[in-house]
C-alpha cells in the first residue's frame, strides 16, 4: 500500500501539521516528518477533514443503472470529500431482501471508492403493507442497522409502531419520508402563495409536520429510533425541537438544497428545481439554517437523486423529483454560511454535521474521527479558497440534473483517502 505524507496541511482550520498515512491509518502527524518512501502532497492552504458521510444517497442499481451505477456514484461521492455514503432502499428491484442488500454491498467493495452501506426497505416492495425480511438483512453480510421506504412514506400507524419495535432487538433505525400521502396528493410544488400565482397544485407543510408528529409519538411509546429524512419546514424543526427536549431518540437530517433554494425557483417551470419534499420558502430556509447549527437538525444528508435525462428533461408535471449532489453537497453548505463562525466556515462544525454525527447514526465506526495519530485514514482534503462553476457535463455521476448549473460555489475538494488509499487526488479519481 502507497504511503502518504500530507505536509503543511490544517487539520479542522487549525494550525498546519503534517499527517503521515501509512497501513490504512493516520501512523503521525508533527511538523517536519520525514517521508521516507511515501508520496508527498503539498498541502499549504488546504484544510483536512474526517471523510464525509452521506445518510441519504442513491445509486439506482440494481435496475436504473441508465441514471446511475455504484461504481459511478461512488466516484461522484468521492469527488465530493465523501468516504461512506449509505445506499436508498428504492432500486429494482426493491433492497428488500438480504441477497438485494449483499449484492449492493458487494458492488460498492468492488468499487473501492468509497464504502456503501446499503439502506433496507421498511415494508416488501415499498408498498407500506408488510414488514420486509428486516432481521435478514440486519444479519447479511451488510449488517443493514437503517431501514427507509424513502420515496414513499409508511403511512400506516400500526406498521410504523410495528417497524420501530421490531429494531429495537439489533439497535436499529427507522428513517422516514414524512408524507401524508393523502395531502400530497397531485402536487407539484410547496402549497403557497407560488404555487397559487403560477396554478400547480401544492405540498402542505402540514402534510411533512403531520408524518414527523406521529413519529415522534411512536417512538417515545416505544422507546424506538427515527431519522427523518430530508426535513425541510420551520414546522418540523419546531416539532423535533420539542421532541428531543423530551428525550425521544430522534434525529433529522437537511439537503444542502433545502438550504440554499426556495420555491421561487418554480417559476421558470425548469424540472430540474422539481424535488421531494419540494423547495420552500425564504423562511423555512432560514429556520433549517438555524436549526442546523443549533444541532435541531443532527446532519447534512444530500438526498442525492439522479435521473435519466428523459424522466427530467420534460414536462414539469411528468418530471421525476429529485436532483444529484454528491459533488456538489459541501461546496453549497459553504455557500450558505450556515456553520460559519464571526464569517468564516467552522470547520469542526462541519465535521460534526457531515461526518462526525452520521457515521455515528450509520454505526459506521471506521469513519467520522479526526486525522490524527491512530484514526483511520478515511479524510478529505479541502481548499476553501478556491471557486468553481458548477458544469453538468464535468460531472462524474452519470446523470446531470444538478439545480447548480452555471452557478459558481466556494470550496474545492483537493483529495479523498479511503483506509489510506487515495480515491481523489488533485480534484480527479483515481480510477
Amino acid at each position: 500500500m502507497t504511503s502518504y505524507l500530507i505536509r503543511g496541511v490544517r487539520v479542522l482550520g487549525r494550525e498546519q501539521t503534517d499527517l503521515l498515512l501509512r497501513d490504512g491509518v493516520v501512523a503521525e502527524s508533527g511538523r517536519g516528518l520525514d517521508a521516507g518512501a511515501a508520496q508527498v502532497i503539498e498541502a499549504d492552504g488546504l484544510v483536512a477533514l474526517p471523510g464525509l458521510v452521506d445518510l441519504h444517497t442513491h445509486l439506482r442499481e440494481p435496475g436504473r443503472e441508465d441514471a446511475e451505477t455504484v461504481q459511478t456514484g461512488s466516484r461522484a461521492a468521492a469527488l465530493g470529500g465523501y468516504t461512506a455514503v449509505c445506499a436508498m432502499a428504492n432500486t429494482s428491484p426493491v433492497a428488500d431482501t438480504a441477497g438485494v442488500v449483499e449484492q449492493v454491498w458487494r458492488l460498492g467493495r468492488e468499487a473501492g471508492l468509497v464504502d456503501v452501506q446499503p439502506i433496507g426497505a421498511v415494508t416488501v416492495g415499498l408498498a407500506g403493507e408488510r414488514l420486509a425480511e428486516l432481521g435478514a438483512m440486519a444479519a447479511s453480510a451488510a449488517a443493514v442497522r437503517i431501514f427507509s421506504d424513502d420515496g414513499h412514506c409508511v403511512a400506516d400507524p400500526r406498521l410504523m409502531r410495528r417497524a420501530l419495535e421490531y429494531v429495537k432487538a439489533f439497535d436499529g433505525i427507522i428513517a422516514q419520508h414524512a408524507e401524508e400521502p393523502r395531502l400530497t396528493e397531485g402536487a407539484q410544488m410547496h402549497e403557497g402563495e407560488v404555487s397559487t400565482r403560477l396554478g400547480l397544485t401544492g405540498w402542505p407543510a402540514v402534510a411533512e409536520e403531520a408524518i414527523i408528529a406521529r413519529d415522534v409519538l411512536l417512538a417515545e411509546h416505544v422507546g424506538g429510533r427515527v431519522h427523518v429524512c430530508h426535513l425541510s419546514t420551520a414546522g418540523s424543526v419546531d416539532i423535533v425541537r420539542q421532541a428531543k427536549a423530551r428525550g425521544v431518540r430522534v434525529t433529522a437530517e437537511v439537503t444542502p438544497h433545502h438550504l440554499l433554494l426556495t420555491d421561487e425557483l418554480a417559476a421558470s417551470y425548469d424540472p430540474v428545481f422539481k424535488v421531494n419534499p419540494p423547495l420552500r420558502t425564504a423562511a423555512d430556509v432560514a429556520a433549517l439554517r438555524a436549526a442546523l447549527a443549533e444541532g435541531i437538525i443532527d446532519i447534512v444528508a444530500t438526498d442525492h437523486a439522479p435521473h435519466a435525462v428523459e424522466d427530467k428533461e420534460c414536462e414539469w408535471a411528468y418530471a421525476r423529483p429529485g436532483m444529484v449532489g454528491l459533488e456538489t453537497a459541501l461546496s453549497v453548505v459553504l455557500s450558505t454560511a450556515a456553520l460559519h463562525v464571526d464569517g468564516r466556515p467552522d470547520w469542526d462544525l462541519i465535521a460534526e454535521r457531515m461526518s462526525r454525527v452520521p457515521a455515528r447514526i450509520a454505526g459506521l465506526d471506521a469513519h467520522g474521527h479526526d486525522p490524527a495519530p491512530g484514526a483511520p485514514a478515511n479524510l478529505t482534503l479541502v481548499d476553501p479558497a478556491a471557486r468553481r462553476t458548477v458544469d453538468p457535463a464535468e460531472l462524474a455521476s452519470r446523470s446531470r440534473n444538478t439545480p447548480y448549473a452555471g452557478t459558481e460555489l466556494p470550496g474545492r475538494i483537493v483529495a479523498t483517502f479511503l483506509h489510506g488509499h487515495a480515491t481523489v487526488l488533485d480534484g480527479k479519481a483515481t480510477k
